[in-house]
């Protein structure tokens, strides 16, 4: 955050930074009344008026950082009548600003007319900018709610000519006719494709293209009989299929599937993704809930199954069915654990939380250590490795969004703090496994990094402990390294580690009882908002403050749901309907 650590944020939003440690605004607020307008009128000076919230995080931020600076204060008491109004307490006001958010900033002329409209968070600098302009030409100029890119992302963490350099080659690197990626094999690279989605909530047509080309062309990858995933196909197309179904390519397929059904509601996309669903549920889970690894490609050892896949239901079955390996590691139940729950997010899907709860409940059991962390199969000899680890500490963070219940983010910080003990590479990154678990010395993957990063940045935002941003951003020492981003193909990787450590996530928080059925539909619409990049929370006062204590809610007579982007703050949603509106009025996105 520009300019205030979150502590200090903290301190201030419950009332207990010192009077003397913050700057004092000597704006001269006024009133909304008559008398203001005819002083603006006598004096030849715009009108500024401030709309807040005493909940809105946004509005503190406004305050603390940009209010307080001198430059802009200076320029408010000499060219500006200010007046500043909360939004509760004028529903005038707030109905007629209401699509802007909190807080609002609205420049009128002394007639009333307007003259300008900004929404959110403006940094002193970018504030000081307006007002200069405003005093230069203070007429009325066309607005639009939608946000810029100025609006979304704080500064990169990749020096400029990385960046540019590492979007060159992401672009370029996709296959424009048959989509995916410019290689022989075809396949859908989650990094890739999820920073494109990323881009595409922006507003980015471009990413909004690749995106859709490469998930439309991707579903030839879907088993049209059973669902599930195929590993690959070859030959620079779509349709030379190798047949063998891992976990992990479930995972990233279920979940792209999902974010992208969230995203655009596309048919394809949300086919896809509950084909791959129906597939875990039905031909990976064993009976006590948790999932195996994978299923062979061959019905027969070595012979080519073309004509096998090709037949329905009743044909393979009267042939036989291809092996499952059914042992049960951590990181295959973890992986599905995630995709389950994200598919859940989108669908609503009881069976897909069902079955990840249950998963998660065995691996807690079976797999899971007393330091938080997590072995890899039965028994503590078959291995340390990062991937159980982290992808146990993923499912749990997701689980915690999924259904809004606490218990899991204990446990999830847990497997984080075991992540980083364990598996920490001074050099930058973390490392496969711990040294001495054989005979091969442990090194740093793209992938888990990149993986490991994400989950330790959003645990952050979930947790409000620092150290997991830090961390998350030594895992990104490693991926920047020079001999780690020249690598062909994996710029994506970069680039969406680099766009998650620079965001602030979208914040959707519902207050009211976990047993209101009016709060949980809340609650099921605030796990429908598309993005990656999200925090959503479930205040029941009764459980006391939220583990990321922020920001203040109001204790309200009835559930509603709050809407923070990266910069504004929605006026509280009392039913779904509304909620949705507000949520898309504020994030640019029709309505689904």
């Amino acid at each position: 955050m520009t300019g205030m650590t979150y502590a200090r944020l903290l301190l201030m939003l419950i009332g207990l930074w010192p009077a003397t440690g913050m700057p004092q605004s000597d704006i001269d607020w006024r009133p909304w009344s008559e008398s203001s307008f005819a002083l603006a009128a006598q004096a030849q000076r715009p009108v500024f008026l401030y709309l807040e919230a005493t909940w809105c995080h946004w509005c503190h931020v406004m305050q603390a950082e940009t209010l307080a600076d001198p430059e802009v204060r200076a320029q408010l008491a000499q060219h500006f009548v200010s007046i500043r109004v909360d939004h509760d307490a004028n529903p005038l006001l707030a109905n007629r600003f209401r699509d802007w958010g909190w807080p609002a900033l609205i420049f009128l002329a002394a007639d009333g007319t307007e003259l300008v409209k900004r929404a959110g968070y403006q940094s002193p600098e970018a504030f000081g900018r307006l007002l200069r302009a405003i005093q230069q030409d203070p007429a009325p100029e066309p607005t639009t709610t939608t946000a810029t890119p100025s609006d979304i992302a704080g500064p990169s963490r990749l020096p400029n000519a990385v960046r540019k350099a590492l979007t060159v080659a992401h672009m370029a690197h996709h296959d424009e006719r048959r989509g995916g990626l410019r290689l022989p094999q075809k396949f859908l690279d989650r990094a890739s494709v999820e920073l494109d989605l990323l881009w595409a909530l922006d507003g980015d047509v471009a990413a909004r293209s690749r995106a859709q080309r490469t998930l439309t062309a991707g579903t030839g990858l879907i088993d049209p009989v059973w669902g599930g995933a195929y590993q690959y196909s070859t030959g620079g197309r779509w349709d030379r299929l190798h047949y063998e179904k891992l976990m992990r390519t479930q995972a990233r397929v279920l979940r792209l599937y999902a974010l992208a059904c969230r995203q655009w509601r596309r048919p394809g996309d949300c086919r896809a993704a509950k084909a791959v669903q129906d597939y875990l549920l039905g031909f990976l889970r064993g009976p006590e809930g948790a999932f195996y690894v994978s299923q062979d490609a061959d019905l027969v050892r070595g012979e080519k199954a073309d004509g096998y896949f090709a037949l329905d239901d009743a044909g393979r079955r009267a042939l036989g069915i291809p092996r499952i390996d059914t042992h049960r590691y951590a990181d295959a139940n973890g992986q599905a654990i995630e995709a389950l729950a994200e598919y859940h997010m989108t669908s609503g899907a009881a069976a897909a939380l069902s079955a990840a709860r249950t998963a998660a409940e065995w691996t807690l059991a079976n797999r899971g250590r007393d330091d938080g962390g997590f072995d890899h199969g039965e028994s503590p000899g078959d291995g340390r490795y990062l991937n159980d680890t982290l992808a146990m500490g993923q499912a749990l963070l997701a689980l915690h969004t999924a259904t809004g219940e606490r218990r899991w983010l204990p446990l999830a910080v847990a497997a984080a703090d075991a992540l980083i003990h364990d598996f920490r590479d001074p050099a930058g990154g973390f490392l496969t496994a711990t040294a001495g678990d054989g005979p091969v010395a442990p090194v740093a993957t793209v992938s888990e990094n990149v993986d490991a990063a994400l989950f330790l940045n959003r645990l952050a935002d979930y947790s409000g402990m620092p150290r997991f941003r830090a961390a998350g951003v030594h895992a990104l020492r490693l991926l920047t390294r020079e001999d780690v981003r020249n690598r062909r193909f994996e710029e994506a990787a970069m680039l969406l580690v680099d766009e998650a450590l620079r965001r602030e996530p979208l914040h959707l928080v519902v207050v009211g009882p976990k047993g209101d059925p009016t709060a949980a539909a809340l609650y099921a619409e605030a796990l429908r908002t598309p993005g990656s990049l999200r925090r959503i929370e479930w205040w029941d006062a009764t459980e006391g403050r939220l583990p990321h204590h922020d920001v203040e809610y109001p204790q309200l007579s009835r559930p509603a749901g709050f809407f923070c982007t990266a910069q504004r703050c929605s006026a509280p949603s009392f039913d779904v309907a509304t909620y949705r509106t507000r949520i898309a009025a504020l994030t640019a996105l029709p309505p689904h």
